[in-house]
């Protein structure tokens, strides 16, 4: 919410576990029936670490629940036959497409997880891998999962995945400081100790940086200024990328990593520049008497949208960023203000959120302009949409109010077509822009 009233003011208006989905109705499309069947064991294990084992398994089927337009996770059942042999004709009754088998080895040196993939139609066997097994590797599991999805789809999925957000967990009043957890909300870890305000964290493509702006406020009395900073994922090291007079804020990567493409307002007016991180150049983009903040570029890098007062309100607008106001139209004339459109990987349209009926809600237009749909309504206050990487999915902020005094702010999923799959933070403080992140 405070980086809404930066907005407004740029503007002058002018947990430990993951989200278990639950399928509720079907859609009408053809689904791949999945069966994941109860795990086979060798070697002495205690009742506990069996029961650890088929809890292990159960985050393979709840990762494919997440592509419900897909996939059918078929009930789990306990097989009639060995862990290597299938009676094909006993799953072709059941209407099984693919069928997944799991197995933990205890030796006198090792313990170890098996597990096989079978197209059921065609008779055939597409995966046979061992790995060393633990029970508390999330990370093995979502590979394993990542695996078999990409032995049926031929695509990457979400699986191995993570999710950047900002939070004020367990922190002073007005602090927020950013965070990384599974892209199913498991295992959120702190990244940054500013004691400060991050805001509006952006991922690189190939995952390795995360940019983002901070209003220090560890120097009290100190006049605020919004800084842009940048950390490196594998060395959990961060340094200053600007620190101009003004904002210096909202940036993104472009494609090859070497640039961004960011909001600065030390000229008077906020304007958008590109910036070379090697040695620190920038460009300006737009030069206009309205403020232009929240770039996104297109997968090719031949798309810029982006938030302009130029009507008087914050609308969207594209251009070409090639040049100096080079091709710039608007996009989107829904809602009293819109607010942080973001690209389809695919580049055919744009994602957004827009005040409308005294909320946000968000809203799809394609990068034409044309074909407004809107996706979310009576579910809170939503805003920050991002699409996935594979473009099946959209995390968003949710601000939902459970009383006069108590309300909860959470990152939510979506699939692309705004069935609603449920909040990845739960009691984690007030969330906001959440961001996907390709996994190293």
């Amino acid at each position: 919410m405070k980086y809404l009233v930066f907005l407004l003011i740029c503007f002058k208006v002018i947990a430990d576990g993951g989200l278990t989905v639950v399928s509720v109705g079907d859609a009408e499309v053809v689904k791949e029936s999945l069966l994941v069947e109860k795990i086979f064991s060798e070697g002495v294990f205690t009742p506990n670490e069996v029961e650890q084992s088929e809890n292990y398994i159960n985050i393979v089927r709840n990762d494919f629940k997440f592509y419900q337009n897909y996939f059918n996770v078929l009930p789990r059942r306990i097989s009639q036959t060995s862990f290597d042999n299938v009676r094909f004709t006993n799953y072709k009754t059941k209407e099984t497409n693919f069928l997944v088998r799991f197995k933990i080895i205890r030796s006198a040196t090792q313990t170890t997880l098996s597990y096989k993939l079978w197209n059921i139609a065609a008779e055939q066997e597409l995966i046979s891998k061992s790995i060393p097994y633990d029970a508390n590797d999330r990370a093995a599991i979502h590979a394993v999962s990542d695996e078999i999805y990409r032995a049926i789809v031929g695509k990457p999925s979400i699986f191995k995945d993570k999710i950047v957000f900002v939070s004020d967990y367990k922190m002073p009043d007005g602090k927020k400081e950013l965070f990384m957890m599974d892209f199913d909300g498991a295992n959120p870890k702190r990244l940054t100790w500013h004691n400060g305000v991050v805001l509006s964290p952006a991922v690189s493509h190939d995952g390795s940086k995360i940019v983002y702006s901070l209003i220090d406020e560890s120097v009290k009395g100190a006049k605020k200024n919004v800084n842009l900073m940048l950390y490196d994922v594998a060395t959990k090291k961060t340094s200053i990328l600007s620190k101009r007079q003004g904002i210096n804020s909202g940036a993104i990567f472009t494609n090859n990593g070497d640039e961004i493409i960011l909001t600065l307002s030390h000229q008077g007016n906020a304007e958008l520049y590109r910036m070379n991180l090697n040695t620190r150049a920038i460009t300006r983009l737009t030069k206009s008497y309205a403020p232009d903040v929240d770039p996104s570029l297109s997968a090719d890098g031949s798309i810029l949208t982006f938030l302009s007062g130029r009507p008087g309100k914050p609308m969207i607008y594209t251009m070409d960023p090639g040049g100096l106001e080079k091709n710039v139209k608007r996009i989107s004339y829904v809602g009293k203000y819109n607010a942080t459109p973001r690209f389809h990987p695919s580049a055919s349209e744009i994602v957004f959120s827009s005040w409308l009926d005294n909320r946000f809600d968000l809203f799809k237009v394609g990068s034409d302009g044309q074909n407004l749909v809107r996706l979310t309504k009576d579910f809170g206050s939503n805003e920050d949409p991002e699409y996935s990487k594979d473009g099946q999915f959209i995390i968003f902020t949710s601000l939902r109010v459970l009383s006069q005094s108590k309300a909860t702010q959470s990152v939510y999923i979506m699939d692309t077509w705004g069935k609603i799959l449920g909040p990845l933070t739960s009691n984690f403080g007030k969330c906001t822009s959440g961001r996907w992140l390709k996994s190293l």
